[in-house]
């Protein structure tokens, strides 16, 4: 056995009102999981539920971490890997509850994380766009070109759910939002505090019930004005 087989890997996925998909997600991910070297577990965390998500989660074999209330995906996000840092994982992963991330790609990202020694890999669905909607690209795109002129990080999608992190980022990586507009602040947070990002092509599957799930452009620009709020004022700060 290698010494990249015998990382422990936290295979998070931050879940509201997914009881109709979390079992196959789980079921999806310990299959692909169950074939590598790495020693894992899949941890679902249910950010307030109104639906079936934990048991559903839990029956299909996952560890499931409740939110009492609806606190949006970056809070979702934070309990998962905090809880992948307390309980001593080497690599953590998020990937979304809604199905629309392959498993293989998850594997894929742990595998290049280790690779290329980076600290915080994002899963990129616009290196390679197809099957992915003109709205989507658009909004993915300017979501991602915010980024860059606030932060002055460079990266194809920022918004990405599918995101891998090193043990380091896992110790040290923090952020404030707790919406959906946290995507684009870790990275400035990962940038600030001297992490090494990095990007890898992903697929989508663009199922009706994941399209519907989705973000839409009109919440893209909540995302914009928040994270321009979060900029000038820690400019004064």
């Amino acid at each position: 056995m290698t010494k990249e087989s015998k990382k422990r890997v936290a295979l998070i996925v931050p879940a509201y009102n997914e009881a109709r998909v979390i079992a196959d997600v789980v079921r999806d991910l310990d299959v692909v999981f169950s074939k590598s070297r790495y020693d894992y577990a899949i941890i679902i965390v249910d950010d307030g539920s109104r639906d079936a998500t934990a048991s559903e989660a839990k029956t299909a074999g996952a560890v499931v971490i409740k939110h009492i209330l609806n606190s949006g995906a970056g809070s979702a996000t934070a309990t998962g890997l905090s809880y992948a840092q307390q309980q001593g994982f080497d690599i953590a992963t998020t990937s979304d509850g809604d199905g629309q991330h392959y498993a293989e790609d998850v594997l894929k990202g742990v595998n290049i994380l280790v690779k290329k020694e980076a600290d915080l890999l994002i899963g990129s669905r616009l290196i390679n766009s197809k099957g992915m909607s003109r709205v989507k690209i658009i909004g993915n795109k300017g979501l991602s070109f915010i980024t860059s002129v606030l932060f002055g990080i460079q990266v194809t999608d920022s918004q990405s759910g599918l995101r891998i992190f090193s043990r380091k980022a896992l110790e040290s990586l923090r952020w404030k939002t707790s919406g959906y507009e946290f995507c684009s602040e870790m990275l400035w947070r990962a940038n600030q505090i001297g992490l090494k990002i990095d990007e890898y092509p992903i697929k989508v599957i663009y199922s009706e019930y994941s399209k519907a799930k989705g973000q839409n452009n009109w919440n893209g620009i909540n995302i914009v004005k928040s994270l321009i709020k979060r900029r000038v004022a820690e400019m004064f700060e």
